[in-house]
Parts: structure tokens; sequence; C-alpha cells
């Protein structure tokens, strides 16, 4: 790995935004493709999931590394449209209708993203109507259901009955979690996949994928 790039994954690595831009911009200059950059990112990140996992590394440290890597893909994304480079999947992602908690959500998303996947944010309060107009507009792999509270948990099992109601349920895969939610909630609701954690989240849809 070049220098500047061996910069670049340890600015992602460390979480340090500025550098992360600076090393990008300074990559790109050198001429180096659009995909390699991405390459090294995506690996950074990878790196800092597995760091999670060990319990080396904790959700702020993941936080921070996200957004290294969310400031050096601003950067790099007209790069990658121009080489035409694509996405691994498409993910729609939200927090169930009833709930207004993001953050789990979000370092979900930041983690799709930096793994190589498109990710639609819907937000929180998402109804299950808006998800199946997701679907039909973006016609993602992925459909991905948050829930931080007992009380909403149940929406997930709604949106699901009116993914299949519309017909639209095998076009995509569900993916749930969310403090409250288990592996055995997500067999009796006839989800496709649980996650505990963001990090989990990544690789299940990357096998998922197959």
């Amino acid at each position: 790995m070049d220098g500047e790039l061996k910069e670049l994954y340890t600015a992602i690595l460390e979480g340090q935004r500025d550098e992360a831009k600076e090393y990008v911009e300074a990559a790109l200059r050198e001429g180096v493709p659009a995909g390699e950059v991405l390459d090294v990112m995506v690996n950074a990140m990878g790196e800092v999931g597995e760091l999670f996992e060990e319990g080396e590394y904790f959700v702020p440290e993941m936080l921070i590394a996200a957004r290294a890597m969310k400031t050096g893909m601003e950067i790099l994304k007209p790069e990658l449209v121009d080489a035409d480079i694509q996405p691994i999947g498409k993910i729609v992602a939200g927090t169930v209708k009833g709930d207004l908690h993001d953050i789990g959500k979000n370092l979900v998303c930041m983690m799709l993203e930096s793994a190589g996947f498109q990710v639609v944010d819907l937000g929180t309060d998402v109804s299950p109507e808006a998800f199946i107009a997701a679907v039909l507009e973006h016609q993602p792999d992925f459909v991905a259901m948050s829930a931080l509270l007992t009380t909403t948990m149940p929406n997930m099992e709604t949106t699901i009955t009116a993914l299949n109601t519309a017909g639209l349920r095998g076009a995509v895969r569900v993916l749930i979690g969310g403090a409250p939610v288990t592996q055995g909630y997500a067999d009796k609701i006839g989800a496709d996949g649980y996650a505990s954690d963001a990090s989990r989240a990544v690789k299940l849809a990357k096998t998922l994928l197959g």
C-alpha cells in the first residue's frame, strides 16, 4: 500500500476526519483509481468492525471512524460515479413507526455505507406504508428495521405483513435489530436476519448477498 493510502487507512481507523479528507484528495491527485481508494477505506472499516467485536473498540470509536469514512466518501463519490463503480447492494433502512430512536440506526447506516452499500435512510417513526413506497421507488436488496422499545417492536411484524400483502416480500430480505430485539423474535415474525450491533449487521447483509 502506497504512503497516501496507508495514511488514509490509519486516518479512518483512528477517526481522523480532516486527515481522511486530505489523504483521499492527495491519492486522487496522484492518479490512484477511485475504486482502489474505496477498497482501502472499506478495509479500514472492516478492521474497525473486528476491533469492536474483539472489545478493543466501543460505539464512540466506531462512530468517529464511520464519520471519517463519510468525510472521505464525500470527496470520492463523484469519482466513483465517473468510474461507474456500483455499490455492492442497496438497503432501505428506518426506525419503525412510533419509535424516535435513531443513534443505533444511524450507526448501522454509516457502517453499511462504509462497507460499500447504498443506503436509503428513511429516518425514524417510519410507517409500513413508507417502507413499501421506498421499496417500490428504490428496489433495494434489503429492508432494515430498527426498534428500541418493546412497545414499537410489533410494528416490525406489521411492516413484514404489509410487504407480504403488497406482494413485495419476495423481492427483499428483511433485517431487524435494536436493544429489545432477539433472534427468536426475528424467527417468529419471519425476518431474514437479526443483528445485535452495527458490525454484525454489515456481516449479515454481506452473507445474505452471497
